[in-house]
């Protein structure tokens, strides 16, 4: 999950300063290995920008106070080009310090526009690829006079995937800002606008937003937004109202962000279901607008995402194939386009994000569309790339996601999928209406399982305690509990830093089992009782594993009394039909996770090395 940074911009009445910062403390979870703001004054720009994380930058800013100003940008960074310091941190400035940039992405051309730059007597100052975007912008504001022009006439120059937004000293009361497969948003105040990577930067002032295209330039002034294409064309706008509020960014009483979108599981699935089925009772996507008669002709579905995402797409196949009888794939995103897949106009295409930026799956959308496929995607974020550039999406509801490793939004992903596949099972014929209702009924119940199961989390304290010093953890299921015990090991990698790993149970004694030592704690997925021929199967397993002195940590049906036999610790679990489980077996997976990096003394929200979504390849 990285890398990716966070961007805001402010024009208004009121003093920018104070805005620009809480609007990045509220995007540090997009990047914190520096952070900057610059300031326009009558006197010149005026900059400060620190290594580490944001709490470096308001202590310099304590120390060496920036003067009163209403127009400004600031930078929050995860590192790629140049290493995380004072010099490399946004926002990087012209030669003569009239213009002042801040950016998102990879510009992938920069090593030659460097060179043509320094050739031409130009000092840079740092390593990164950005700053070759502020002395080109210095040079065309000598050619192109307006802020918005001088900006078009450089992007049409760069290659690679950027937002970019500048201040320029001679030009007070304006900012402007680009955007190429990166993410960038417009807030819409009364005397005031905004610009951010995410809405969550400017939500404190306003609900209004307009979403930006590709390739677009668009420049605020308190009471203007006006958006171009890069050969400076108008471009349509599209404003949508933010749906959610402030309360739903902040913490509310919990300890991390991570741990309030753990209990927030309940409201997330609910909201997600919300509204599916019509008055006649049957289930209806309205955001789905592919002709049904293709849905019909879908001979192959191909799901791409990444990390988090593509275990959810895991858990979906078995649910997919099982009611509509097509094959269904599930691929890395990262991988997708590199093999040469087979993708035709019959084929279906699922992309799932949570950002819908993240740049994997977005180069693997466009190749699936190149192909001519239909795609649909799964995200949780109203006017992203991803959902734009698909033919349809089926949007989860979870509400803002702040802490790096995903939670809510893994299950709210699930739903979709879920919803996805009765949608097509109805659609195709292949589930009677009656078999589709009776399996909504108990997907409508889970949001209550999950709330039951996260009022009585105390065994999962106790065992973080008991665990907290081992250095490796494994997790073995079978069916859909494989990909369970895939994401159960990375949310333990990602923000515990233990060496965790994630097996098929039956693929044990094809090697994993080696790993097993005395006292190696192993998670185990039990299948709910009525799939006897798997349910067996995963407790000899156990046998197996704690035969050879493994601590067995099993989570399985509450009533499961042969599971709990074998167990040295027992998470007991909801009865629920087996391809709902995940939803279920997941939660306290997520919340050991938790609590291990919190009783190692760990950043739960902002593990190392790692930012919330992936923007570049």
């Amino acid at each position: 999950m990285a890398p990716v940074c966070g961007i805001v911009g402010y024009v208004g009445a009121r003093q920018a300063q104070p805005i620009i910062i809480g609007g990045l403390k509220r995007m540090e979870y997009r990047g914190y290995d520096s952070a900057g703001i610059a300031l326009w004054t009558p006197d010149g720009l005026e900059t400060r920008k620190r290594a580490g994380k944001l709490v470096r930058l308001e202590a310099e800013l304590a120390d060496r106070p920036l003067p009163e100003s209403r127009q400004g940008i600031g930078h929050t960074r995860w590192a790629t080009h140049g290493g995380p310091t004072d010099q490399n941190a946004h926002p990087h400035l012209s030669g003569d310090g009239r213009v002042a940039v801040v950016h998102n992405g990879i510009i992938e051309n920069a090593a030659i526009l460097r060179r043509e730059l320094e050739a031409e007597g130009v000092v840079f100052r740092s390593q990164t690829d950005t700053e070759a975007v502020a002395h080109l912008l210095r040079r065309a504001l000598d050619q192109e006079p307006g802020l918005a022009a001088a900006l078009r006439a450089v992007c049409r120059r760069l290659e690679g995937t950027f937002t970019l937004v500048v201040l320029d000293a001679a030009q007070p009361g304006r900012i402007a800002a680009a955007r190429r497969s990166s993410p960038l948003v417009v807030g819409v105040g009364q005397d005031e606008n905004f610009l951010a990577s995410d809405v969550a930067s400017f939500i404190e002032h306003t609900r209004h937003a307009i979403e930006l295209g590709q390739d677009q330039v668009v420049e605020i002034t308190a009471d203007t937004v006006t958006v171009t294409t890069f050969d400076g064309d108008p471009a349509p706008v599209k404003p949508y109202d933010i749906e959610w509020d402030l309360a739903a960014a902040e913490k509310g009483g919990f300890d991390w962000f991570m741990r309030k979108e753990i209990f927030e599981q309940p409201q997330a699935a609910s909201d997600t279901l919300l509204g599916r089925i019509d008055q006649s009772g049957r289930l209806c996507l309205d955001e789905l607008r592919i002709d049904r008669a293709q849905l019909r002709a879908a001979d192959k579905i191909v799901i791409v995402a990444c990390g988090t995402a593509y275990h959810a797409g895991l858990i979906a196949k078995y649910a997919i194939e099982h009611w509509t009888r097509v094959p269904c794939e599930v691929e890395l995103a990262s991988e997708f386009r590199y093999r040469d897949p087979i993708v035709t106009p019959t084929t279906l295409v699922v992309a799932i994000s949570q950002s819908g930026e993240t740049m994997d799956t977005l180069m693997a959308l466009r190749h699936a569309r190149e192909q001519h496929a239909q795609v649909v995607a799964i995200c949780n974020t109203n006017g992203a790339t991803i959902p734009r550039e698909s033919d349809a999406v089926i949007y989860t509801h979870a509400g803002p996601e702040i802490g790096v490793a995903s939670t809510k939004c893994f299950t709210a992903q699930i739903i979709a999928c879920y919803l996805l596949g009765l949608f097509l099972a109805q659609e195709r014929g292949t589930k009677f209406g009656d078999e589709i209702a009776e399996l909504v009924a108990d997907l409508t119940a889970v949001p209550a399982q999950m709330a039951a199961l996260l009022a009585d989390l105390g065994p999962i304290d106790a065992l973080a305690q008991e665990l907290v010093g081992v250095e490796s953890v494994l997790f073995i299921g079978r069916h859909v509990g494989y990909p369970v015990a895939l994401e159960g090991a990375l949310k333990l990698k990602e923000i515990s830093y233990l060496h965790a790993e994630g097996f098929a149970a039956g693929e044990l004694k094809h090697g994993p089992i080696a790993l097993v030592e005395p006292g190696l704690p192993v998670f185990v997925v039990v299948p709910p009782t009525g799939r006897d021929h798997l349910h067996d199967k995963v407790v000899s397993n156990i046998q197996e594993i704690r035969a050879r002195g493994a601590k067995t940590i099993v989570l399985a049906e509450r009533n499961d009394a042969e599971a709990w036999a074998q167990a040295d610790h027992a998470i007991p679990l909801p009865l629920a039909p087996t391809l709902f489980q995940p939803l279920l077996a997941i939660i306290p997976l997520q919340y050991f996770s938790c609590q291990m990096a919190t009783l190692k003394g760990l950043d739960v929200d902002q593990p190392r090395n790692l930012a919330k979504s992936v923007t570049v390849e």
